[in-house]
């Protein structure tokens, strides 16, 4: 009896190998238990990450309206500033036409009637045309009458000097029998204003002594005169 009870440990020893080794063996099972079977893709975001790239997108698109209207408000500016440049701009040229204007008017040219009033020219080249003819001539018994009109188309330093060479010519007149006659050939006028005008006169004189032959001589004169009580007096000569 206690050979069975024996065997029968003997033989639970003998299989305690195999269990064994069945059990060595499960390790090797373990890596491929180890590695799940793959599973469909799914969405693993961070719902934070979610909220965080939505305001993100969010500050974008606010970032991006925020620079078109940037965009824009330089845009409306611009007419303002270009309407406001042309108005200074016109102002601007205004005031210099203005002042060309007032210039032009001022000068010269334009305050010179020669070239404006023919009337008043004409006036003055005839009465001063006159006035040459008359004191520029005379014969030997009419020297009085000369020195007489002289004293009335002459005055200031034009009379002056007439009267210091008109002693010698009447003299030389009476002695000589000289007789002179001027004709003006042209008088232009230069200068014309309403109360003063400058002359440019071309005469012509003709000499005689009795009993030789008559002689001719030119001269060219710069002439001022003034305009008196409605007359034009000669107030200086210059032999040019």
């Amino acid at each position: 009896m206690n050979t069975d009870v024996e065997a029968g440990k003997a033989t639970g020893a003998a299989e305690t190998p195999e269990e064994t080794g069945d059990t060595a063996r499960r390790p090797e099972e373990t890596p491929a238990a180890a590695h799940p079977a793959p599973t469909p893709d799914t969405d693993t975001t961070d719902p934070t990450d979610k909220a965080t790239s939505t305001d993100s997108d969010t500050t974008d698109s606010g970032s991006d309206t925020t620079d078109s209207d940037s965009d824009a408000a330089p845009a409306r500016r611009w007419p303002r500033v270009l309407a406001g440049v042309l108005v200074v701009v016109l102002l601007a040229a205004g005031a210099v036409m203005y002042a060309v204007g007032r210039q032009l008017r001022d000068t010269p040219a334009t305050s010179n009637l020669a070239l404006t009033d023919s009337a008043a020219t004409a006036q003055v080249a005839g009465e001063v045309t006159n006035a040459l003819g008359k004191v520029f001539s005379y014969s030997p018994g009419g020297t009085a009458a000369t020195k007489a009109s002289a004293q009335q188309l002459l005055a200031g330093k034009a009379l002056q000097q007439y009267a210091a060479l008109f002693g010698q010519v009447e003299k030389q007149a009476a002695d000589q029998k000289l007789t002179l006659t001027t004709h003006v050939v042209r008088a232009g006028v230069t200068r014309l204003t309403p109360d003063s005008a400058h002359l440019l006169v071309f005469l012509d004189q003709v000499y005689e002594r009795e009993g030789k032959a008559a002689g001719k001589a030119a001269a060219q004169l710069s002439v001022t005169a003034r305009l008196r009580e409605g007359h034009w007096t000669i107030v200086e000569i210059t032999s040019r």
